[in-house]
């Protein structure tokens, strides 16, 4: 059994991890880069994730993101890989590192509370929304802006947004790409609470201490009694996700997508 600690990790960690009180902090941490994912914090946040899911003495998650923002997504400055043929890859980072992560704590058989201050975008924003529950600061928006690279969201973002806010909300911050205020996510039903940025802190760790004094059993029950539906066809979902972002790969609509935003620019969209 793990003893909790509340004494700070090393500050060059891409992912920081401590215990209090029953509750695993896991805490994004590349604050300089707005959180942005590359494949080390990603490997990294999978091990810890997997590590509190299995450890008996974690008896909540508490997800969070060092700095200005929880997460600004994927790192558009890390070289994507490559196919044999030459085609860049976008989907192999999905498969083997992005898409266990989301499984695994959808899987986890204890609570997992996110706490969002700035953005949640991109792979950020399907993050949060992997999330059991979710508190927001004022300052925090969701974000999905793949459609203007001519892509598609991915890591469960559209299964888990259809779950919590419908189809119809969906698919309109899916195909819009516009950023979700927190209050406007409030009203939606994608947070629990919103609360000053000086408050997020203490307000999602206070939650997530609440949770892991529970009856934590019967919380693991509760979570996959609501889960179950979607639970059993995530693996598809995400299997799915991965393929059609390939099939991307290799459209011009991506390649302007890319440079548009490389250029700062509106792109133009032909729909090959």
């Amino acid at each position: 059994m793990r003893p909790d600690t509340t004494s700070s990790p090393s500050a060059t960690e891409l992912v920081t991890v401590r215990h209090e009180a029953g509750v695993a902090h896991l805490e994004l941490n590349r604050p300089e880069a707005l959180n942005a994912w590359t494949p080390d914090l990603g490997r990294a946040l999978l091990a810890a994730v997997r590590d509190a899911s299995a450890d008996p003495a974690v008896r909540a998650v508490l997800l969070t993101g060092a700095g200005r923002a929880f997460s600004a997504g994927a790192d558009v400055k890390v070289p994507r890989e490559h196919l044999p043929n030459g085609d860049i890859d976008l989907s192999v980072r999905l498969r083997e590192i992005y898409n266990p992560i989301v499984a695994e704590i959808r899987a986890a058989p204890k609570p997992v509370v996110g706490a969002v201050q700035g953005a949640a975008a991109g792979l950020g924003c399907s993050l949060a929304l992997s999330c059991d529950l979710l508190v927001a600061s004022e300052s925090a928006y969701f974000l999905l802006a793949f459609v203007h690279l001519g892509v598609i969201p991915d890591a469960g973002a559209a299964l888990f947004l259809a779950e919590k806010v419908g189809s119809l909300r969906a698919a309109q911050l899916m195909m819009l790409g516009e950023r979700l205020p927190a209050a406007t996510a409030r009203d939606w039903g994608l947070v629990t609470d919103v609360v000053p940025d000086a408050e997020l802190r203490d307000t999602a760790t206070a939650l997530a201490t609440r949770l892991a004094a529970g009856p934590t059993v019967a919380l693991a029950s509760m979570k996959r009694t609501l889960t179950s539906a979607a639970q059993s066809r995530l693996a598809d979902h995400l299997e799915l996700e991965a393929t059609l972002q390939q099939s991307h790969a290799t459209t011009d609509d991506y390649a302007e997508g890319v440079a548009s935003f490389k250029e700062k620019r509106r792109p133009q969209f032909r729909g090959r």
